[in-house]
C-alpha cells in the first residue's frame, strides 16, 4: 500500500490530470470503448457530482474514480456505473481500493443501492478489484461492441448494497 496519497473530492481544476489518466487507459484498448476523452463539460454532465475522487500525492493526481448514471428512469436512481482509473506508475499500490471504498461508501451515503460495471475481460486487475469489494459477475456481454475492427465482450458485475434498499 501507498502511503503517500489521500483520497480527496475531484474539484473542476483536477479535469486535466484526470484527463490525461483517462487518456492512459483509453491507450491500453483494455479499459474502455471510448476513443477519445470527453471535454470537461461532457464528463461533467455524465457523472454524478456526489461521487467523484481523486487519489492524490502532494504534487499530482494518481488515480480517479466516479459514478454515472446508467438510466434517466426514476426506478433506476439508485443504480449507478463505476469508472476507476489509476496512473500506470501507481498500480498495484492501493490506489484502486482506496478510492473503491470511498465510491462504495458515499454512494451509500447517496442512496444508490446498486453498483455495475462492464469490464473487458483481457483487463484481469480491474475485474479482481470489483471482486475484491465484493462485486459479483452477472453475465457476459458477448461482442458487444466493436473496437479497432475487433469484436469485444465485456463482463458484467455487480455489487448491491447491504445498508440502501434493502
Amino acid at each position: 500500500m501507498c502511503s503517500s496519497y489521500f483520497i480527496d473530492n475531484m474539484q473542476t481544476n483536477d479535469w486535466p490530470h484526470v484527463r490525461n489518466i483517462y487518456l492512459k487507459g483509453i491507450a491500453t484498448g483494455n479499459a474502455t470503448f471510448q476513443q477519445e476523452a470527453p471535454s470537461w463539460n461532457e464528463w461533467d454532465n455524465s457523472h454524478l457530482s456526489c461521487c467523484r475522487f481523486i487519489a492524490r500525492s502532494t504534487t499530482q493526481v494518481l488515480g480517479w474514480a466516479a459514478l454515472s448514471t446508467v438510466s434517466s428512469r426514476c426506478v433506476y436512481a439508485g443504480v449507478a456505473e463505476v469508472s476507476i482509473y489509476i496512473d500506470p506508475v501507481h498500480q498495484g499500490k492501493g490506489l484502486g481500493s482506496s478510492l473503491m471504498k470511498n465510491l462504495i461508501e458515499t454512494s451509500e451515503e447517496n442512496g444508490i443501492w446498486t453498483l455495475q460495471a462492464g469490464i473487458f475481460p483481457e483487463n484481469q486487475s480491474s475485474i479482481a478489484l470489483h471482486k475484491k469489494w465484493e462485486f459479483r459477475e452477472v453475465g457476459l456481454r458477448e461482442k458487444i461492441g466493436e473496437m479497432n475492427g475487433v469484436w469485444r465482450d465485456v463482463i458484467l458485475l455487480e455489487r448491491r448494497s447491504k445498508k440502501v434498499g434493502v
